[in-house]
């Protein structure tokens, strides 16, 4: 039997070493939150990223982004390119650092796997983010490699209709749990990424408990105030100027930002592409629920306090915890 969020809870410990969730940790080695923005251009760009990194959130860039350039990148910053752009740049080669997602709906297509042979070779100090992937044996494949993370998931995000369509899919949490034992048990490095499906806090910390090593989020970015799509009143008047943006929302205006997944036909033709492929993802609007900086300040205090109950002071000492399966009735019962 395969489950999703809704469908586990995480056990506390019977005994805690922790007084307080002040004692906890629940940053990476990097100082940063297991959090990273998903590769969306209704979420990141240059000119809203320094909100991300100032709320401690890594940052993944999305592709055809040509005001990007690889100085830009760091241990919190990658930037994303096609698996073309990607073949490129591996056969031409460099010694050069720098952290680079290749971002495609598929990653179960020999090309990629190619073109991390290719990187490997030529390429040996780039630092790579592969997949999509809905397969334990994908993550294990790709971590023999050594790439630096995996991207697991398809069709769980909020702008993706790929499993409606195609029926192609993997409950979520059992695709992230699998994954974690496979790492542990062959000790890869190789981090998980848990890439779409998290519609609430809650999410994002059963994905932690089950083993990601990172979140990356959408939808969820989406609708603060500081992602990077512009706020519309009422849906029907857009505003530009992010002081006046600011305060209608303290005045409780009504706020939408328009998300769109990266398959549309939108973005197809933001790419400049002539020939529209069929899309495998949505256009919609996102009402602006919160300031970015408030909701971080929440996730932060709530991990911690998950963190505690289960006696863990670290993500390392997190992850793998104990989980137990419930029924749809035992859901209802907390699910507010």
């Amino acid at each position: 039997m395969k489950y999703d969020f809704d469908d586990i809870v995480i056990v506390p410990k019977n005994y805690t070493r922790i007084n307080s969730r002040s004692e906890v940790s629940c940053y990476d080695e990097n100082h940063m939150l297991p959090i990273m923005t998903s590769p969306m251009d209704t979420v990141v760009d240059k000119d809203n990223s320094h909100h991300y990194l100032n709320n401690r959130i890594n940052i993944c860039m999305p592709r055809c982004s040509s005001d990007y350039n690889a100085d830009y990148t760091s241990d919190y910053s990658f930037i994303s390119i096609s698996l073309s752009d990607a073949e490129r740049l591996a056969s031409i080669g460099t010694d050069e650092e720098h952290y680079i997602c290749i971002d495609m709906a598929n990653g179960h297509m020999p090309r990629l796997r190619n073109v991390i042979e290719l990187f490997s070779k030529n390429c040996p100090n780039i630092k790579l983010i592969v997949g999509n992937i809905a397969n334990p044996d994908s993550f294990a494949d790709f971590a023999r490699y050594g790439v630096w993370g995996v991207r697991i998931g398809i069709g769980a995000g909020a702008g993706c209709t790929t499993s409606a369509n195609t029926g192609v899919h993997y409950p979520y949490a059992s695709l992230i749990e699998e994954c974690y034992k496979i790492k542990t048990r062959f000790d890869f490095k190789t981090k998980i990424i848990s890439d779409g499906g998290t519609r609430k806090f809650s999410d994002i910390i059963k994905a932690l408990a089950l083993g990601a090593d990172i979140v990356m989020i959408g939808s969820l970015l989406n609708k603060s105030l500081q992602s990077c799509s512009d706020p519309y009143l009422w849906k029907l008047f857009r505003i530009k100027n992010k002081k006046l943006a600011s305060w209608l929302f303290r005045k409780k205006f009504n706020l939408y930002k328009k998300y769109r997944g990266m398959s549309t036909k939108e973005v197809q033709k933001k790419w400049g592409n002539t020939k529209l492929k069929t899309a495998e993802g949505i256009s919609k609007w996102n009402r602006v629920e919160y300031d970015l900086y408030k909701w971080s300040e929440n996730l932060t205090d709530y991990l911690k306090s998950a963190m505690s109950y289960v006696d863990a002071k670290t993500l390392d000492e997190f992850r793998g915890c104990h989980v137990e399966m419930i029924t749809q009735n035992a859901f209802k019962r907390f699910n507010k």
